[in-house]
């Protein structure tokens, strides 16, 4: 009997965490770009159906690491049952990360890798194949030939710092007569201040032939720095991410194609593996949310247009 009474006491209290209303931080790298507010739907939509309560807060700029850290201490001293984390810095959030492990705080990376596994799994693009694509298309677009650059993103962020890789060992193998001529140079986290350090660059190399950028700030950045200098459309142009300016400088011929992310699904698979893993259930330590090449040539394909006009939330 006693055993019996035990035994029901368990199951009730196992169904009792099952049936909870979880509490989540979703905390982005930044709240700006058209990209976080797809991650923002994503994890809203998992949220309700689910029944969890979801909290998103990240910094107003993508460099802003110590408001992202005094977020993730914040959320463990209001001891939230999950966390929900793009690291704007691979190393800087490894000490807060683990912190909130050791206080049973469900940890879930999205976008961008840790250099830590201190978490229940990763979910994200996978970015050095999108530089791949990049460097393949490029190759293609303009025969394999002529000087090319790359305008980095920014420091310690692990997602462009493996796209730029990608692309880097690929562009060689995809195109080896071709020159990249600079590829040490970052654009940093704002599309103004990408635009500053692009304009310095297409003056210094006058007679470029192609140009790859790893994210949605860094390609803005560079395209209106080329439509200042008359020079879109004459430069074979792959950037990254997507926005309503980007999709239309594609379809004017001004960008050559867009690496293309699912943003809403990593917001909605980061929170729906944060509530498996807080259920006791087995959660993949990788999550692919896929990673596709689009062209002006594919942009009309129904499953191209569900890619670049995602779901949003402000």
């Amino acid at each position: 009997m006693h055993r019996f009474l035990f035994s029901l006491l368990l199951s009730t209290a196992a169904l009792a965490a099952t049936n909870k209303t979880f509490t989540i931080a979703v905390i982005p790298k930044g709240t700006t770009h058209v990209f976080w507010k797809s991650i923002h739907a994503g994890a809203r939509a998992a949220a309700n159906e689910l029944g969890v309560h979801i909290i998103w807060q990240g910094p107003h700029k993508e460099d802003d690491r110590k408001m992202q850290i005094e977020l993730v201490q914040n959320f463990i001293s209001r001891g939230v049952d999950a966390i929900v984390l793009a690291p704007l810095d691979a190393t800087a959030l490894v000490r807060p990360v683990r912190a909130a492990t050791k206080r049973r705080i469900t940890v879930v990376i999205i976008d961008s890798d840790l250099n830590s596994k201190d978490y229940a799994s990763f979910v994200a693009t996978d970015n050095y194949r999108g530089g791949q694509l990049a460097a393949q298309h490029l190759a293609r677009i303009t025969g394999g030939t002529g000087d090319v650059l790359m305008l980095r993103y920014a420091e310690a962020s692990a997602s462009t710092m493996q796209r730029e890789q990608g692309f880097l060992d690929s562009i060689t193998n995809f195109a080896p007569a071709m020159r990249i001529v600079s590829s040490d140079q970052y654009g940093g986290v704002t599309a103004e201040s990408a635009m500053r350090v692009a304009q310095n660059l297409l003056n210094k190399y006058p007679s470029l032939t192609g140009i790859f950028c790893p994210n949605e700030s860094t390609t803005f950045g560079m395209l209106r720095a080329l439509q200042t200098a008359g020079r879109a459309a004459k430069v074979a142009f792959v950037g990254f991410d997507v926005s309503p300016a980007l999709l239309a400088a594609l379809q004017a011929g001004e960008l050559h194609g867009l690496i293309v992310q699912n943003p809403y699904q990593m917001g909605y698979q980061g929170v729906k593996t944060a509530v498996a893993a807080l259920q006791g259930k087995p959660v993949p330590q990788r999550i692919d949310t896929g990673v596709t090449l689009v062209t002006a040539d594919n942009l009309s394909q129904p499953q191209i247009q569900q890619l670049v006009h995602p779901p949003t939330l402000d």
